[in-house]
């Protein structure tokens, strides 16, 4: 296995081994041009409307700075391969050992992507809830695991309030306004079972610990250990509900109107409270 192939993959915290890199030891602030194969990454393209796999080139050679004797940054830049965007990308690579051994074992400790206006993390399947998804997967990058979490559920509000407007389900009370959400997506999903089936028996105790992020009752480290099941909720329900492409289309719109609502607000948030 080549550096790139470990460099084409999504962050691990496992060691992976790969061909040595480095043609002898990288001092601090030293810089090297590595030969270490194609880095292939997939983007939604917007001006080529699909996803595709951007890439560094065939012959080309990417940078790389030493920062100790078991870590180096290294940059890039991938290519659409249909257009001219490009996507620059930097990491931050350790191994177990010393990195310019003959045989190496790395990681990815950190990985951040500067993203044109052109593209998009994901597919765009899901409207403007692509675009909140990618940020929570941003913040989850950067080990910001409550403000990943918060963006996970301004998209379950927002599917839930489209699946009740689609289907005419009322989620307001006898005084007007607004129920709590966690009642509204009870509701919702008695009538059109959108939580995903993997989720059936424990979905409410996700949106649960969702919400208790949201209230400040998970810490940092708690809410990073959860968030790929979370993540795993709130894609599910995307993607039961994906197949009707109005409610996709009109993402925007109703982002919009839950804010409207309220549902974000801390008020909601101790009503909620109260109403468990």
């Amino acid at each position: 296995m080549r550096l790139s192939d470990v460099l084409s993959k999504e962050p691990s915290m496992k060691f992976e081994q790969v061909e040595g890199f480095l043609r002898k030891g990288l001092p601090h602030g030293g810089q090297q041009k590595l030969d270490v194969g194609v880095v292939c990454r997939n983007f939604y393209c917007k001006n080529c409307e699909s996803e595709l796999t951007f890439s560094t080139g065939e012959k080309t050679k990417i940078s790389c700075v030493g920062v100790t004797n078991r870590s180096v940054s290294i940059d890039c830049v991938l290519k659409c391969p249909r257009c001219t965007v490009t996507v620059p990308i930097w990491y931050l690579v350790e191994s177990k050992d010393d990195i310019s051994n003959a045989i190496v074992e790395v990681r990815i400790l950190k990985r951040t992507e500067k993203l044109p206006k052109e593209v998009l993390l994901s597919y765009g399947k899901y409207g403007s809830y692509t675009e909140l998804l990618d940020k929570a997967d941003r913040a989850f990058r950067d080990g910001l695991g409550a403000g990943a979490v918060v963006y996970l559920r301004e998209i379950m509000e927002g599917i839930t309030y489209q699946v009740a407007q689609s289907k005419g389900i009322s989620i307001v009370g006898k005084n007007g306004k607004k129920i709590p959400f966690k009642a509204a997506l009870d509701k919702v999903d008695r009538e059109c079972h959108i939580i995903p089936q993997e989720f059936s028996s424990m979905g409410y105790t996700l949106f649960g610990e969702l919400s208790d992020v949201v209230h400040g009752k998970s810490d940092e480290e708690t809410s990073l250990k959860k968030y790929d099941a979370l993540r795993r909720l709130v894609v599910g329900i995307l993607d039961n509900v994906k197949n009707n492409e109005t409610l996709i289309k009109n993402s925007k719109e109703i982002l919009q109107k839950i804010h409207e609502l309220g549902w974000s607000d801390d008020a909601d948030l101790n009503e909620e409270n109260n109403d468990e």
